[in-house]
């Protein structure tokens, strides 16, 4: 597909989910890697995850700002608000918008449906809203809309490694059909305004101050404190795990390039929009994963060497929602933007460990 390059130096850029681990991350990049940028985050600040650690992400967004000297805004407000979503377009009119923010969590989803339905539709709506009159009154508004989408829209696909031409009409949790809704949603958008967009499936996003309710975090939190862990499906899965520089970094090329905007034979517009796999394509078995881990959490001094590991693992079945398999088709990704994610395991749990023994002390 052809692409419309964007420089994102000299722009305003809107990243929503700002205190998130992705978007604090994407955040501090922005701001060390381009000049004259204006970064606007925007995020709730929910205690579904720990507000400590959603402020110190954003002291670390703020460091960023201030060694480089490009401006960071923060806006405290809730996605499905929709006049401060609009506030916000109108005051700092972004170029270029990346939307971060949902409720995660395909567990709590079971028992948390409203949650989802406010923050994944309601919110991604007033986005989409926003961009539509961005336009307005002859501005040149949005030049990319970047929004996270999620391999949990695969639901139980059988065919891998999975690729954005799979069908994916068979969700098997409500996170899935709300971020497989924000793919639909954006299509639309993109079709009847002419809005370019791309959607990025992120594969078992990890690393330093990640989401605590991931595998990898509430393990290592458990363990510390000499509580069991359960490992699903008896152990019997595999993750396409994807360590947090790869995923920024992925994110980071596909602003710079955004679906082209064309007329079709019907004088109508077609719609500038795509969607792509951001994983390593290297599943890794959950057991492996877990040793990995454990080796890395003596190494860092986060747990004694001599720590009892097999006395706290505790097998149990498939949870409800969960997959036992994701596999990421990157190949679209690697050829439209020349990026493959490929930090290992070893590498990205390191990294986790050494961050967690400072952090925690």
């Amino acid at each position: 597909m052809t692409k419309e390059k964007i420089d994102l130096n000299g722009k305003t850029i809107l990243i929503t989910g700002a205190a998130g681990f992705i978007g604090s991350n994407l955040a501090i990049r922005v701001l060390r890697d381009f000049a004259d940028v204006t970064v606007v985050g925007f995020d709730c600040i929910t205690d579904y995850n720990p507000v400590e650690l959603k402020e110190w992400r954003l002291k670390e967004v703020g460091k960023a700002a201030d060694e480089t000297g490009n401006t960071w805004v923060f806006v405290k407000a809730d996605l499905s608000d929709s006049k401060a979503v609009s506030d916000v377009f109108t005051e700092y009119k972004p170029s270029v918008v990346v939307n971060l923010a949902a409720q995660a969590g395909v567990r709590y989803s079971i028992d948390h449906p409203d949650t989802y339905i406010n923050s994944n539709i309601i919110g991604f709506y007033n986005i989409l809203e926003a961009c539509r009159h961005s336009y307005d009154g002859g501005e040149a508004g949005v030049e990319h809309l970047v929004y996270a989408s999620s391999s949990s829209v695969y639901g139980g696909n059988k065919k891998v490694p999975f690729s954005t031409d799979d069908k994916v009409d068979n969700p098997v949790s409500l996170y899935a059909a709300t971020k497989k809704s924000n793919e639909l949603l954006a299509h639309s958008y993109s079709k009847l305004y002419n809005i370019p967009s791309t959607g990025l499936r992120f594969f078992t996003v990890y690393g330093p101050a990640g989401r605590t309710d991931m595998f990898y975090f509430s393990a290592t939190d458990n363990l510390r404190a000499g509580k069991n862990i359960k490992i699903f499906n008896f152990g019997n899965c595999k993750r396409d795990f994807t360590y947090i520089d790869d995923i920024v970094e992925g994110v980071l090329r596909v602003m710079q390039g955004a679906p082209e905007k064309a007329v079709g034979e019907d004088g109508l517009p077609v719609s500038p929009y795509a969607v792509y796999n951001i994983g390593g394509g290297t599943p890794e078995n959950l057991l492996d994963y877990i040793t990995v881990l454990q080796e890395e959490l003596i190494r860092a001094g986060v747990l004694p060497a001599d720590y009892d590991f097999e006395a706290h693992k505790e097998l149990v079945p498939m949870q409800p929602g969960d997959v036992p398999v994701t596999y990421a088709d990157s190949e679209a990704l690697e050829r439209d933007y020349g990026f493959r994610p490929a930090i290992g395991i070893r590498k990205g749990l390191r990294k986790f460990a050494e961050w967690y023994k400072e952090f925690y002390g």
